[in-house]
């Protein structure tokens, strides 16, 4: 039997071997690189501005571009909600999760969730030089910030977290309920963390959206090597 006959038998055996969800999940993953790298070309080409302009001044009045939309608790709101991606919290954040992990005798998923979200801090690190995007000047800022801008780094971080912390939680819960609750909860805090971002005037939509993208695709990577290869029952 010739080399690539051989080759291609085994793939197709390897890939009727993958459950049906495993399979969802690869197509997921690759989805979510293609959409990364797709809008990464076009933000170095420039195609976005017109696109992120539009919503950055959408969110302001009109008359006075230092003021959001909004009533003044509105614009409170978003500033404290935009610290839930701040290293500090993040990093307080999965301190406590390794940590309710090691109490529950799940060592394993502990260390693979603090190397997981590790890594992907550095990937976000790695990301922002390479393509050294300048922060938006369109409208004021509200909050102070100094970094480069794209991807935004607490859209990213927050998904690499709150998605990483809340898949991996949920795989030490014995009920559904409290599972989907995990899940559904660190989808909202990745929501409205990039929301705040956008809202404050420190990145542009599409930092956001590029965040959102690397981040939930890296948790979902992770994801589906613990599935594979970690056991969620107490050693």
């Amino acid at each position: 039997m010739a080399f690539h006959q051989r080759v291609t038998r085994k793939v197709v055996e390897r890939v009727m071997t993958f459950e049906p969800i495993g399979l969802m999940m690869v197509a997921f993953l690759a989805g979510g690189l293609f959409v990364f790298f797709r809008l990464t070309d076009e933000v170095l080409e420039g195609e976005t501005h017109a696109f992120d302009e539009k919503i950055l001044l959408a969110l302001r009045d009109a008359t006075d571009l230092a003021t959001p939309l909004g009533p003044y608790w509105l614009n409170h709101a978003m500033g404290d909600i935009t610290a839930l991606g701040g290293v500090t919290v993040l990093t307080l954040m999965t301190v406590m999760g390794t940590a309710f992990l090691l109490l529950s005798r799940q060592r394993a998923i502990a260390l693979f969730m603090f190397l997981s979200i590790a890594g992907g801090w550095l990937v976000s690190s790695l990301l922002k030089l390479g393509v050294a995007r300048p922060r938006p000047d369109i409208v004021p800022h509200l909050v102070e910030v100094s970094d480069l801008s794209f991807p935004s780094g607490h859209a990213m971080l927050s998904a690499v977290t709150y998605l990483t912390l809340g898949a991996l939680l949920s795989r030490a819960q014995p009920y559904r309920s409290t599972r989907i609750f995990l899940i559904g909860a660190a989808i909202f805090l990745t929501f409205i963390i990039g929301f705040s971002r956008v809202y404050l005037g420190v990145h542009y939509p599409t930092d956001v959206l590029g965040g959102w993208c690397a981040g939930a695709t890296w948790a979902l990577a992770c994801w589906m090597i613990a599935r594979r290869y970690i056991s969620a029952v107490p050693e």
